[in-house]
């Protein structure tokens, strides 16, 4: 019996046995999606500048895959984000290559981003890694919102210290040397 890998090997051959039996349907799917789109664009609505870029990429459509997930998003008049409408051809495709959803989780902790194949127009894949790096969701300001400022500034320095401890933790282990590094790499074809 070979050791495994990972202590998470078994819960990723878990995860990846689930997620080829149990299909969400199809109304599910879309959905969840409609959600994904409405807190992407409540983020982008923070960030002027975010926006003035989507706007420039009007109509073009990216696609997003991590394993059995696929999303594809079409840049709208107003610098926002919409679910493309079926059947559109992507012109960026962006595939996450990380099969574990907990090297995943590992390489954010860190503060890296996880492996990514792209495929497509290099320019639009300029603009989504800008919005990737520079567009961050204010919490805080959210959460001020529903409990008031000083209840949102203790919420989120306590959220803060526990996540720099699991980026600390999560650190201070190294990664199974299986094929070298894995984050942050990106390959490019068109």
């Amino acid at each position: 019996m070979a050791t495994p890998s990972s202590p998470f090997s078994f819960l990723d051959d878990l995860f990846n046995r689930i997620g080829e039996r149990l299909q969400p349907p199809a109304w599910a799917v879309h959905e969840i999606q409609h959600r994904a789109v409405l807190f992407l664009n409540h983020v982008l609505q923070q960030e002027p500048e975010a926006q003035q870029r989507l706007l420039r990429q009007q109509g073009r459509v990216v696609r997003f895959q991590w394993r059995f997930v696929t999303m594809d998003l079409v840049a709208t008049p107003a610098g926002l984000l919409d679910l493309a409408p079926a059947g559109s051809v992507p012109e960026l495709t962006l595939t996450v290559t990380d099969e574990s959803p907990f090297e995943l989780a590992r390489a954010t902790l860190r503060g890296g981003k996880p492996s990514v194949q792209i495929i497509g127009d290099v320019q639009l894949a300029a603009e989504v890694n800008w919005l990737v790096d520079h567009v961050r969701w204010d919490v805080e300001d959210d959460l001020a919102r529903l409990v008031g400022d000083v209840p949102a500034h203790t919420i989120a320095n306590g959220a803060r210290r526990v996540v720099e401890a699991l980026r600390q933790f999560a650190g201070g282990r190294k990664p199974p040397q299986a094929g070298g590094p894995s984050t942050g790499s990106a390959s490019t074809a068109e």
